[in-house]
Order: structure tokens, then C-alpha cells, then sequence
């Protein structure tokens, strides 16, 4: 039977090189994934025929399973047989469910040493007064609530390079990034606690974030996020509100005299050579397929490996998208606490999805299933190797800042936008985003790097992939030869190279934050 045996390192898989049309992730494993469609009645060597068309990404059986068995990807339990299935069967959603959930916790077991520092390489970047470091310089224009968005947007499109024609208002201000409008569809008829909390979080996040270099915070003057309730004591960020200013007009007008005003001493700030222990990188996967938890995410895995290993920090998250993988991330805690942490934040989103009528197994989505992708036990195991192998730092909360360096897991929902507005709240000051689908994601002000899971969605969509992780499943590299390749980009990106979001100006309507509690 022609399938390709990875070895394992640090919980990831490591796919060989090579071209077998099957990858099986793990010895115990009793599904292998096709790399490439496989046909009806294929012989696949070793009596192994295909009793079913299987689609590029799916899995097939290598082993008779009986109704009620249990099926092993990665090693783990990804769900439950819903009827017989053949040897050289197409495991998939019509015979495969999640069925019952039993997961061991193990508290801080790992022995996978602490990682130090060894801070050796470097990028160009911002330095703040305040020692931040920036890879990006933007000027920020937030808003408390709805209703000041379209001031705030009148605002920066005043600063908006024409596309058509030469027209460019930044033109002599080269290290200005842009003028951007970050705004929100809530800051009213809400509550005063949770949900208003969080929302504060998320604006003193941006305002302060290190790739903003001045920030104007625009309120109506009414409503229940007041703008007297943000960033007390903070002379650096500009507020104003519609009803004080006199209405719209000259709320606008005061808002480009501000803009105008700080350009001069925006532009003045100069890159200059930091460590790479600046990094903050967030962690998404979105748009994902069978292919994601065997090329891209342990590919980014490496990567995040060699962040920590520099003294950096990469902030996982999606905990929804984690739940039935947890187990793994409470072995590498480096404390219980940390462990515990993080398995009564799973425990809040399972409450949280019974209180709705929803299952957190309604994810995946339609795209992850087309994708070959079934239960979200699958999912989880293969989104959790983004954060490859160190020891779990910290477990915070939605926007909440890490207290160290390391990988941090940030409490999250899965939908890109919202998890990643809290990630960047949070101090990321870069994105890497796996995708097999083919995403069009992109954030400011922090820039996105795209990963593509395979090279054919790569090609096709070329204009939005900053960098192509098929290579490990064309036999071309390795897992830490790709995840090697990812860090030099991740580390360009950050000195200044544009990314293929940025290109295409992506970010702007990204900015989500997370909207839960009652709407009154």
C-alpha cells in the first residue's frame, strides 16, 4: 500500500518528501488523506482499493469500521462511525459524526524544556516613546459607537490615494502608512458591563496600539459608551464628539485639520534595526481544508517555534475552533493554572452554545466540508498545530495584552474578523493566515501574510497568497524547510514588505470587535 508514514516531532506531523496519493498523519491512524482525487476501484496497493470516488483533501478508510467505532486522525479521536464502513471507503460527513466526547486532562506534563531567548536575528521596525515596536505607521481615526462612522470614514477618505488616477494626499509623507477609519456596528443599547467592557478594551487597544502613531476617537456624545469612559488620562489620542463639535460638518472639518496637524511629525519616525523578539504575531486559520493541519498550520507551527525561540510572541486562539484538541495545550501549560485556564474558557463556550440552541459541531463550515474537513474535533487538532510545539505562557482574555512573552492562548470566537480585531487589541503587530479554500482576509493596522495549504489554490488565487505551503505536499520541502521560509517573510513583512493584502488595500471593514449580551 502506497502510503506515505510521516515521522512525528513535537506533537506535528512531518510529512517526508515524496508523491503517494495518500498521507497518513500517524501510525495509529486508521484514515489516510489524499493528496490528489482518487478514483473509484483505484488499486492502491496492498489490497487497499478505493470503494469510493475520493475528492483531493478527504479521507479514506484503511481499515474496515464497524457502526459506532471510532475513527483516528492525528492520532485522536476526530468522531464516530454512523454506519459500516468499507475498507477503502470515503470517510466523510455521511458516515462519520462526532458522537460522544471524552477527553483526559493532563496539567503542565510536558517535557518539552523552556524555551531561551536567543535573540540573534532582527527586522526593521518602529520604536515608540513608550519602547513598543511597530511594523507599520498608520494614523487611527476609532469611534465609540455607530453612530460616528460615517464621520469618521468622510475623515479618512480625504487622505485616500485616487486609483485612478495620480492623486495621492500622502505623496510627501512616505513613512505615513495611510489614515484609517476602524469602524463598529454597536457603543449603544447595550449593556454597562460585560459586552461594553470588552468593546473599551478593544478602542484602547487600537489606540494605543504600536502601529498607530496618533489616533483621533470620535464619539456622537449620547450613548452608552461614553467617550470620558476611554483611555482616561491619555493626552496623546484626540477626542471629539458629533454634538459638541456642532454636527457633522464640523466634525469632519476638525477632524482633517487634526490629521493635517500630526502628518509632519508622523512621517518623521525613521525604521530602525530591532530584535525580532518584537514580533507578536497572530495565529488564524480560515477558509480551511483536509490539507490544513498537514502543510500549512504545522508549517506555521515551525515558524512560531523559531518567534519563541528569538524571544518573541505568538498568540493562538479561535477557542471554539480548539475545543476537542484542549487536552494537548493543558499537557503543555507551564503551570496547572495556566492548564485550568483554558479548559474553563472551553467550558464557558460549550455553556454558551447551549444557552443559544447552537453546537459548537455546527462548525465546520460548508467550505471547511468541501474542503474534506468532518467533525470539528478534526478541525481543532489540525488548527492547534499553528502554534507548534513550545510550552502554552499564558491563557488571556478577548483583547486582553500578554503579561510575557511566548505562546498565549487569547479566549476567541473562530470568525476571522472578530478573533483577529481582538488578537491585534491584544498588541499583534502581524498576522499569518492559513488557508486551503482561498481567503481574501486582510487587517490594518497590523498586515496579514496569507499561507496557502496547496499549490493549486495558490496559482488560482495568486493575487491574495503571500506564500505557498503545497510544497510539502508536492514533495518539494519539508515541514521545517517551509516553516524556515515562513519566518524570513513574516520577518520582511514586518521590516516593511508589503503583503498581498496590503496590496490590495484589505482592512479596513476587518475591524470587528466582539459583540456579546443582549441588544436593548
Amino acid at each position: 500500500m502506497t502510503v506515505e508514514e510521516p515521522h512525528m516531532q513535537n506533537d506535528a506531523p512531518t510529512i517526508q518528501q515524496g508523491t503517494s496519493p495518500l498521507i497518513r498523519l500517524h501510525p495509529n491512524d486508521s484514515v489516510a488523506i489524499a493528496r490528489v482525487s482518487i478514483s473509484a476501484q483505484t488499486d492502491l496497493g496492498q489490497g487497499l482499493i478505493a470503494q469510493d470516488r475520493i475528492p483531493a483533501g478527504h479521507k479514506i478508510a484503511l481499515e474496515a469500521m464497524p457502526k459506532g467505532g471510532h475513527v483516528l486522525r492525528y492520532g485522536e479521536v476526530i468522531g464516530s462511525t454512523t454506519q459500516d464502513i468499507l475498507r477503502g471507503g470515503h470517510v466523510h460527513s455521511h458516515n462519520l459524526a462526532i458522537g460522544s466526547l471524552e477527553r483526559e486532562y493532563a496539567y503542565a506534563t510536558s517535557q518539552t524544556p523552556l524555551t531561551k531567548p536567543q535573540c540573534d536575528r532582527e527586522f526593521m521596525g518602529y520604536v515608540r516613546p513608550n519602547g513598543d515596536v511597530g511594523t507599520r505607521n498608520y494614523i487611527g481615526i476609532l469611534t465609540t459607537v455607530n453612530c460616528s462612522a460615517r464621520v469618521a470614514r468622510a475623515i479618512a477618505r480625504q487622505f485616500e490615494k485616487d486609483p485612478f488616477s495620480e492623486h495621492d494626499p500622502l505623496a510627501e509623507y512616505p513613512n505615513v502608512d495611510g489614515v484609517v477609519a476602524l469602524t463598529h456596528k454597536t457603543g449603544c443599547g447595550m449593556s454597562a458591563e460585560g459586552p461594553l467592557r470588552i468593546l473599551r478594551r478593544v478602542i484602547e487597544g487600537y489606540a494605543t496600539h504600536p502601529n498607530i502613531s496618533h489616533v483621533i476617537v470620535i464619539g456622537l456624545g449620547c450613548e452608552v459608551n461614553q467617550i470620558s469612559g476611554i483611555l482616561k488620562g491619555n493626552e496623546a489620542v484626540r477626542r471629539m464628539t458629533i454634538q459638541n463639535n456642532g454636527g457633522t460638518r464640523k466634525t469632519v472639518e476638525s477632524g482633517i485639520d487634526f490629521v493635517k496637524s500630526v502628518l509632519d511629525e508622523a512621517n518623521a519616525i525613521q525604521r530602525t534595526p530591532v530584535p525580532a523578539s518584537a514580533l507578536k504575531l497572530a495565529l488564524i486559520c480560515g477558509g480551511s481544508d483536509g490539507y490544513s493541519g498537514i502543510s500549512a498550520n504545522p508549517a506555521l507551527g515551525k515558524a512560531s517555534d523559531l518567534i519563541v525561540q528569538q524571544g518573541g510572541t505568538v498568540i493562538l486562539s479561535e477557542t471554539p475552533e480548539t475545543w476537542g484538541a484542549e487536552h494537548l495545550l493543558t499537557r503543555r501549560a507551564t503551570t496547572r493554572d495556566v492548564g485550568e485556564k483554558l479548559v474553563e474558557r472551553i467550558q464557558w463556550w460549550r455553556d454558551y452554545a447551549d444557552l443559544h440552541g447552537v453546537s459548537l459541531d455546527a462548525n465546520p463550515s460548508p467550505g471547511n466540508k468541501a474542503g474534506g474537513l468532518t467533525t470539528i474535533l478534526e478541525k481543532s487538532l489540525g488548527a492547534l498545530a499553528k502554534g507548534g510545539g513550545t510550552r502554552l505562557a499564558e491563557v488571556i482574555e478577548y483583547a486582553e495584552k500578554p503579561s510575557r512573552a511566548g505562546l498565549i492562548f487569547m479566549d476567541a470566537p473562530g470568525y476571522d474578523p472578530v478573533q483577529v480585531t481582538g488578537q491585534i487589541a491584544g498588541g499583534a503587530n502581524l498576522v499569518a493566515f492559513t488557508t486551503g479554500r482561498g481567503s481574501v482576509f486582510g487587517s490594518k493596522p497590523a498586515p496579514t501574510v496569507k499561507l496557502a495549504t496547496n499549490t493549486l489554490m495558490y496559482q488560482h488565487m495568486l493575487e491574495d497568497m503571500d506564500i505557498n505551503c503545497g510544497t510539502i505536499l508536492d514533495g518539494i520541502e519539508t515541514i521545517e524547510q517551509c516553516g524556515a521560509r515562513i519566518f524570513e517573510t513574516l520577518l520582511a513583512v514586518a521590516g516593511g514588505e508589503r503583503s498581498k493584502s496590503e496590496a490590495l488595500d484589505f482592512g479596513d471593514d476587518e475591524f470587528a470587535p466582539w459583540t456579546i449580551g443582549p441588544v436593548i
